[in-house]
């Protein structure tokens, strides 16, 4: 098993609680052979990563599924959003609309074990949320695919009239229906609402602040609160 899931299995044991040693004698290997796996410095054997899934309560695919960050595809879900009915006016908070990326990202995740965007999720105060958010941002601002309205602290997001004939050729149907299902859930709901709900999922519980958090992690979350 190839080695750029090491740090996921150092997050999962740390997580979980579980000392180097501990998991080592699991595995039936020493305690320098084990962190060197965490290291990325050997390979896990197909049984070794049976064992480490066993352990953690994690599927193989989730641990085994590459996620690489796709920005471009992060921007069109922003547009595809902003596209559903967010709100009665079209304008959605932007910490709002953040939990609802991120809800969308990982409830594309438990239900096929791969992200939409691949983005780093990063536990931040208000809830998950990967760095180039605002850059993303910006740049559909300055394209003028969406619009921002400033209110004191406040920022309203709403499509601008360079997204009428965009188009999300990276994306496809049912990854559009999902986050309609998604917003239509909490059109009508407060951003505290959707703050304290992402707080209390797993994912978010099991994260230090400004850690990444692992997709894998949503595997494990009851089905009433992926989203």
């Amino acid at each position: 098993m190839s080695t750029k899931y090491a740090s996921t299995i150092k997050k999962l044991r740390r997580k979980g609680g579980f000392s180097q040693l501990s998991v080592a004698k699991k595995l039936g290997l020493s305690r320098h052979q084990y962190m060197a796996v965490e290291r990325g410095n050997r390979e896990l054997s197909l049984d070794e990563a049976e064992k480490i899934c066993d352990i953690f309560g994690i599927s193989m695919p989730s641990l085994t599924k590459a996620t690489e960050p796709n920005y471009e595809k992060y921007k069109q879900m922003i547009l595809a959003l902003l596209s559903t009915p967010v709100s009665e006016d079209g304008k959605i908070p932007k910490t709002k609309l953040a939990k609802l990326l991120y809800l969308s990202d990982f409830a594309w995740f438990y239900e096929n074990l791969e992200s939409m965007s691949g983005m780093q999720y990063l536990r931040r105060e208000y809830g998950p949320v990967p760095d180039p958010y605002f850059r993303a941002l910006a740049e559909l601002e300055d394209e003028g695919k969406i619009k921002i309205d400033h209110k004191g602290d406040a920022m309203l997001i709403f499509l601008g009239a360079g997204a009428v004939h965009e188009k999300l050729n990276l994306m496809d149907e049912k990854e559009i229906e999902l986050m309609r299902k998604i917003s239509l859930k909490w059109k009508d709901k407060r951003t505290p609402e959707i703050v304290s709900f992402t707080h209390q999922q797993l994912p978010y519980k099991l994260c230090s602040p400004d850690e990444v958090i692992p997709y894998g992690l949503i595997t494990q979350e009851d089905p009433q609160h992926v989203y």
